[in-house]
């Protein structure tokens, strides 16, 4: 079975990884800001992996969704997020400037997902 363009998956290692590739479609929007919900929802510590595919934009109101979801979770990711890796082939690291200022946990950008994975392997969480 194929996978959706918008897809979380939490890997045994602590790591919550979010897929966000093409093609776009409408269904991405609400996909996107659900998979946000199930992150917030996390309740154990865990690094996070985004990765973007291409290149879509939220809506006006999908914009405004996330901005209010990242401030409702601030204090909740900033205890249980230890790291987070966003894959943005292309990005010129401003997204590493804008989403550091968001959180206390360390943000970067990298261009593949071998590399994220390589920023996060020092923040994984320890499992008991």
């Amino acid at each position: 079975m194929e996978k959706p363009m918008v897809h979380l998956e939490a890997e045994a290692a602590g790591i919550l990884t979010l897929r966000f590739g093409p093609p776009c479609t409408d269904d991405d929007e609400p996909a996107y800001l659900a998979a946000l919900e199930s992150i917030a929802r996390h309740d154990e510590p865990f690094a996070l992996l985004a990765i973007f595919g291409g290149r879509g934009r939220l809506s006006p109101a999908g914009d405004r969704a996330q901005a209010l979801w990242f401030k409702a979770t601030r204090s909740a990711l900033n205890q249980r997020c230890q790291a987070l890796a966003i894959v943005r082939p292309g990005d010129p690291g401003g997204a590493a400037t804008v989403f550091g200022r968001l959180w206390a946990f360390p943000v970067a950008v990298r261009e593949t997902e071998a590399e994220g994975r390589t920023f996060l392997a020092d923040y994984l969480p320890v499992r008991s």
